[in-house]
């Protein structure tokens, strides 16, 4: 159906979809397709279900009129199943709009002016616990059930440096009510990522402008807490931008994308200590798989959709696959197939998506009709373990679409110059080769932190002699 206006869905964890086109929203069965209830919201912009598909949240651009001059509640929680109004609130900015559930759905928490405020088990008539801070900006809630934790974001201003803190529910008052606190400068923004135990959070620190003038894109740094106290800057071998943090799902590392082109990505473990360097290469983003035992490396957006297969716990390449234009990139629940996708408004022509098997065959191809569009795609949701691990394959896996490995490239010649001798070129810059860091694997001893600064303060001397 086409509609005169924004078309939106949200799927939920367990056979519930969200249907958005003016002037209602729908809940439906994925099933079936059978309606479970319907509501008359024309102005919906954003809509969401909490985890145990209890509660639907909807939000409207906040407006004035002349009959209501303090505006109406534009935040709007319905109970999913009788379509009953729990409460309407008032949510001015856009940014956190969204309250958080704990998985279990027994803790609730938004953003209330510079205040965070907590309510249990769907109880919204009453407050059971607030979380006061000057000028809290963001805050991130942990993943799991019981004890909840959050991680709250304050900005540094007139001099004073931002911080993140890490609370465990109901202990938030108190000079130390924080299981841990970290503080940092040049920090415009942050980004907050719990790993899946809940035990540690990395953040990344973002400015908008480098004033060193090195990067379009700003400065980032990257930093760790862990709920028992410890805190530490995440050292990296390189300059640049740090393009995608990514935690592993057994909690114990995460990855770094990160530096200038070409980009290099390390495994770091839970002491911030690398462990694996995969060199350098043209890529963006990392993603591991649903049960981590692979890590897709890949290049979308501005660069070419390569992407680079690894066994995590070999540290071996499994296949190097292209998918070029893609603007979407997820794992099946299964772990051994992949969905990449082109997408609009990202992408407004050849859109279609493909499913591969991580060891770089095609299974399925699919291509809109001409001058339509495909806005998204998502795998049926499964719940944690319903698909245990595999052994890892390095043989492609059959398939009549084949395969897309990579073809080796070649230097550019100009024509003038093909029928003589091939010599040997000047690179802009070498390709690093992937590095263990583990110690006694190969033989070395993995970098402390200093022999890293001292090693990146080198590098730095090195790129600007080059430029100069």
């Amino acid at each position: 159906n086409k509609f005169s206006g924004v078309f939106a869905s949200v799927r939920g964890s367990a056979g519930t979809s969200l249907l958005c086109g003016p002037p209602h929203v729908s809940v439906v069965k994925s099933s079936d397709g059978s309606s479970v209830s319907t509501f008359d919201l024309p102005k919906t912009a954003l809509m969401g279900i909490s985890p145990l598909n209890n509660i639907l949240v909807t939000w409207q651009p906040y407006t004035k009129t002349q009959d209501s001059p303090q505006g109406e509640a534009n935040l709007r929680l319905f109970d999913l199943q009788s379509g009953r109004l729990v409460k309407a609130l008032y949510q001015k900015k856009v940014d956190s709009w969204c309250p958080s559930w704990s998985d279990d759905e027994k803790i609730c928490v938004r953003s209330v002016n510079n205040e965070l405020h907590f309510y249990e088990n769907n109880d919204f008539d009453s407050i059971a616990n607030k979380l006061h801070m000057q000028k809290v900006s963001d805050f991130a809630l942990s993943p799991g059930g019981q004890p909840s934790k959050v991680a709250v974001y304050v900005p540094g201003s007139k001099g004073a440096p931002s911080f993140v803190r890490l609370y465990q529910y109901p202990n938030l008052g108190g000079p130390t009510a924080a299981l841990a606190n970290k503080s940092f400068f040049k920090a415009d923004k942050v980004t907050m990522q719990w790993n899946k135990k809940a035990s540690a959070v990395l953040v990344t620190a973002s400015t908008e402008v480098d004033k060193t003038g090195a990067s379009y894109y700003g400065e980032q740094t990257l930093h760790y807490l862990a709920v028992n106290g410890e805190t530490a800057l995440v050292q990296l071998a390189k300059n640049g931008p740090i393009y995608d943090v990514a935690w592993s799902p057994s909690s114990s590392e995460f990855c770094v994308v990160y530096g200038f082109m070409p980009a290099k990505a390390t495994v770091f473990n839970l002491k911030c200590d690398p462990v694996f360097d995969f060199g350098t290469g043209p890529r963006n983003a990392a993603y591991y798989s649903p049960q981590g035992h692979i890590l897709v490396l890949a290049g979308f957006g501005n660069l070419r959709g390569q992407m680079e297969v690894w066994d995590v716990k070999k540290y071996k390449q499994v296949s190097k696959p292209q998918a070029p234009d893609a603007t979407h990139f997820s794992w099946c629940p299964d772990g051994e197939h992949i969905v990449t996708a082109t997408c609009a408004p990202r992408l407004r022509v050849g859109n279609g998506y493909k499913i591969w098997h991580y060891t770089g065959s095609v299974l399925h191809r699919f291509e809109v009709a001409s001058g339509s569009e495909l806005y998204e795609v998502r795998w049926q949701p499964f719940p944690d373990g319903s698909f245990p691990e595999r052994p890892i394959k390095y043989q492609a896996a059959p398939s009549e679409l084949g395969t897309t490995q990579a073809p080796p490239t070649q230097a550019y010649r100009p024509p003038a110059l093909r029928h003589l001798p091939a010599t040997a070129s000047s690179k802009l810059h070498e390709d690093e080769p992937p590095q263990d860091l583990r110690p006694g694997v190969s033989g070395e001893r993995s970098l402390s932190k200093t022999a890293l600064k001292n090693q990146r303060k080198r590098e730095a001397k090195k790129a600007a002699k080059q430029v100069k």
